[in-house]
């Protein structure tokens, strides 16, 4: 998740650049740019699109998960927090960038291990991986791979999609096209949702020096607008929904196997 504008210099920071950021220093740096609830529930639509398939594989199922967590868990957030310190770490840029080559080839080494396992018709997940981590991460082509739409695309469907097509390898009745398609546009419609809510808390938590206002209320009554007021329900939704895609893909997942 990338901050749409530059963050604020510590000292001007009200709250934590995210609900999940840990103070910096150290190894929690090293939890903090994971974003672990966001990298959970993007790893749940792998699930969700392999529980879609006829026919669920643990192993290719573990396998696109851990690929998955590597290029976007590991290789993603770590470009992303190069690109000015939204989560405000002290990792060095030498190690961000480590951590990007090695995530990033983690799972391309895992990708062509599944072209001689599975199927070589993983080639265009593979090469279609790569691309949307470095062109969204580095903002490639002026950006344009930069939006809502094309994060619900990487972040969304095509994790739905590669779960559901490592598992099935082929369409053969309507029914599985119809299952396939429910799962991989229902995952890039929760993806949207998502950034309509991180979008604006995250313009909150880095890039507002301060709110003043208040609400009135029909009855008379009124509240003070403040920064936690405003960030709070869009942090409670998206703890909750945090929580609740990777619960939904566990139980998919066990009742299909």
């Amino acid at each position: 998740m990338k901050a749409e504008t530059g963050p604020l210099p510590a000292g001007e920071r009200s709250q934590r650049p995210a609900f999940y950021a840990l103070r910096a220093g150290g190894w929690r740096d090293l939890v903090t740019i994971l974003h672990p609830p966001y990298t959970l529930w993007h790893l749940s639509y792998v699930a969700i699109g392999a529980a879609a398939a006829p026919q669920i594989h643990a192993i290719r199922l573990v396998a696109a998960i851990g690929a998955f967590f590597l290029a976007v868990g590991v290789s993603s957030h770590a470009l992303d927090e190069l690109n000015g310190r939204p989560l405000g770490t002290r990792l060095s840029d030498r190690t961000l960038i480590g951590l990007a080559v090695l995530g990033l080839g983690g799972a391309l080494a895992i990708g062509i291990a599944g072209l001689f396992v599975v199927s070589f018709t993983l080639v265009p997940f593979i090469l279609a991986g790569v691309f949307l981590v470095v062109a969204y991460n580095l903002e490639l082509f002026e950006g344009r791979f930069h939006t809502d739409f094309w994060f619900a695309v990487g972040w969304g469907a095509f994790p739905a999609l590669t779960g559901w097509w490592s598992n099935a390898l082929g369409v053969h009745e309507a029914g599985q096209a119809i299952a396939g398609a429910g799962a991989v546009l229902g995952c890039f419609w929760v993806s949207i949702a998502q950034r309509r809510l991180s979008t604006p808390v995250r313009e909150l938590r880095r890039s507002t020096l301060s709110v003043s206002g208040e609400q009135r209320l029909a009855g008379g009554a009124s509240r003070e607008l403040t920064m936690e007021s405003l960030a709070a329900p869009l942090d409670g939704a998206l703890r909750a929904l945090s929580v609740a895609m990777p619960l939904l893909a566990a139980g998919l997942v066990a009742l299909r196997l």
